[in-house]
């Protein structure tokens, strides 16, 4: 099986909806995407059609990204793209875009974010340090 992997930039259309899946955490939110293009001839920009993305990510991603992330953020969406089709209220057969967020964060080109790490992240780091100090005591012996 091979995945179709995405990274795409956007803006966030809504505030991201958190709910669980099981115990599991599940974020999803809307991206608008506006391709821009400039035009040598008229030495001028022009935004070309948005394409919306339905965005999933799971687990600590998943409240990372409803702790985090607000309407019209700008962020950047890295993960694995699915279709999907299905027939609207009007009868109209209609073609959507999924992506299954693997890594989630603001588009930094846009403006500055903070940073604050997980608890468990940062349990885990003192751990992986006092590891390395173990390791650099035994050589040093």
């Amino acid at each position: 099986m091979s995945d179709s992997i995405i990274t795409v930039r956007g803006w966030l259309g809504a505030d991201v909806n958190l709910r669980r899946a099981g115990d599991v955490p599940v974020a999803s939110f809307r991206l608008a995407c506006t391709p821009r293009k400039f035009n040598r001839r008229t030495e001028a920009w022009s935004d070309g059609l948005t394409q919306w993305y339905t965005v999933t990510s799971w687990r600590s991603l998943a409240e990372n990204c409803a702790a985090s992330l607000r309407r019209g953020d700008p962020v950047v969406v890295h993960g694995r793209l699915d279709t999907r089709t299905y027939v609207n209220g009007n009868d109209v057969e209609v073609l959507s875009f999924e992506i299954d967020a693997v890594h989630v964060g603001h588009d930094l080109s846009r403006g500055t974010s903070a940073f604050t790490r997980n608890q468990r992240d940062a349990a885990a780091a003192e751990v992986e340090e006092v590891k390395v100090e173990e390791v650099k005591a035994e050589e040093a012996a």
